[in-house]
C-alpha cells in the first residue's frame, strides 16, 4: 500500500498543530485568574508563546515533508556504492514517479553495459588466436634469422595485447559499477597466499595476512585476485624471507599494503616499472607487464596504485580500491 501525498501529511499535521494551540488558549482563558498582573502576562507571552508554536510547527513539517527525498537520497547512495542494484522502499506519490523512472533508467544502464561487456569479451576472445598464430610467424621468422623483422612484429603485437587487455578491464570495471559486484578481501587474499605458497615453496618466505572478515572491495573477484596477485607474486620475487599484506578500509575505499623485505627499489623507478615492459632488473624472469597491468585495472575502477619504501626493508606496493567497510571492528585472518 503506497503512503499517503505529501500534500495530506501535511495537512494533517498543520491540523493538528492547530488544534494543540487552541487546546493551549483554551486552558489559559479558563484556568488563569482574571486580574490584572494574570491579564498583563497573557496580553504580551501569548503571542509570543503562539509564534514560538508556529514557528516549531513550521520546523516540523518542513522536516516531515522533506524526509523521503532524504530516505530517496540514501537509497541512492547505496545503488552508486553497489550495495544495492534499484531503489527500494514506499515512496509518496508526488516522488514515486521519479523513482520509477530512476529504476528504470538504472535497468536500461545495466543492460546496456552487460552487452557492452558482452561484445568486449567475444572481441577479446576472437582476437586471441590470430594473435597466437602470429606469435608463432613471429618465432618462425626470428629462427630463420630475420631478426629486425621479428623483433618489429613482435612489439606491434604486444601493442595490440596491451590494447585488448585495457578495453577490456575498462568493460569489466564498467559492467562491475552497473552490477554492484563485490568481492571479499580477506578470502581473496587468503586465496592467493596459499597459491603462491606452493608456487615459492622453495624459497621458504612467511606470509602473513591482516584484514577485517567483512571488508569488500567493489571489484569483481577475478580483477581483485589478479591485481592482488601480481604484487604478491612480484613481492615474493624479491622478498629476503618475509612478505606481509594489510586490508584497511578508508572512507569509501579498500587500501591493501604488499610488503616485502627484500633490498627495495631505487625511488627513480617507482614510477617507471609501472609503465609496460620496463622492468627493475633485466636478467629477472618476466615480460614487465604485471605492474602495468595493476596499474591499467585500478585506474579502470577509479583506484590506484603506488610503490613506496617498505616499513619492513623492501617495497611496499599499496593498491587502493573503492569499497564497503565492516560495521564492527577489524579482525585478524591468518598468522600474524
Amino acid at each position: 500500500m503506497r503512503p499517503r501525498s505529501l500534500q495530506q501529511q501535511l495537512v494533517v499535521l498543520f491540523a493538528v498543530w492547530v488544534v494543540v494551540l487552541l487546546a493551549i488558549v483554551m486552558f489559559a482563558l479558563h484556568f488563569i485568574p482574571r486580574n490584572r498582573d494574570w491579564a498583563l502576562l497573557v496580553h504580551y507571552a501569548a503571542p509570543i508563546a503562539a509564534g514560538l508554536v508556529f514557528m516549531g510547527m513550521g520546523v516540523f513539517i518542513v522536516r516531515r515533508g522533506l524526509s523521503p527525498f532524504w530516505v530517496l537520497r540514501e537509497r541512492l547512495t547505496e545503488v552508486r556504492d553497489g550495495r544495492k542494484a534499484r531503489l527500494e522502499g514506499d515512496y509518496p506519490i508526488e516522488v514515486a514517479p521519479l523513482v520509477d523512472d530512476l529504476n528504470l533508467l538504472l535497468e536500461d544502464r545495466e543492460s546496456r553495459v552487460a552487452r557492452a561487456a558482452a561484445r568486449a569479451g567475444d572481441l577479446a576472445h576472437g582476437l586471441k588466436t590470430p594473435l597466437a598464430v602470429l606469435m608463432q610467424d613471429i618465432d618462425h621468422a626470428d629462427a630463420i634469422g630475420q631478426h629486425e623483422l621479428a623483433t618489429s612484429m613482435r612489439a606491434q603485437v604486444e601493442r595490440m595485447r596491451r590494447q585488448i587487455d585495457s578495453h577490456l578491464a575498462q568493460a569489466r570495471a564498467t559492467a562491475s559499477g552497473a552490477q554492484g559486484t563485490s568481492a571479499n578481501v580477506g578470502e581473496a587474499l587468503a586465496g592467493l597466499v596459499r597459491t603462491m605458497e606452493r608456487l615459492y615453496s622453495d624459497r621458504g618466505l612467511t606470509m602473513s595476512i591482516q584484514a577485517p572478515r567483512e571488508l569488500t572491495a567493489r571489484v569483481p573477484a577475478e580483477d581483485l585476485e589478479e591485481m592482488i596477485g601480481n604484487l604478491l607474486d612480484n613481492a615474493c620475487k624479491w622478498a629476503t624471507s618475509r612478505v606481509i599484506l594489510t586490508a584497511t578500509g578508508h572512507d569509501s575505499s579498500v587500501l591493501v599494503h604488499v610488503d616485502d623485505d627484500g633490498a627495495g627499489l631505487a625511488d627513480s623507478m617507482r614510477e617507471q616499472v609501472l609503465d609496460r615492459g620496463v622492468r627493475a632488473d633485466e636478467a629477472a624472469p618476466g615480460s614487465g607487464l604485471g605492474l602495468a597491468i595493476v596499474r591499467d585495472l585500478a585506474d579502470a575502477y577509479r583506484g590506484s596504485i603506488v610503490l613506496d619504501r617498505s616499513p619492513f626493508g623492501g617495497l611496499r606496493a599499496t593498491l587502493t580500491v573503492p569499497g564497503h567497510l565492516p560495521a564492527f571492528a577489524e579482525a585478524t585472518a591468518g598468522p600474524p
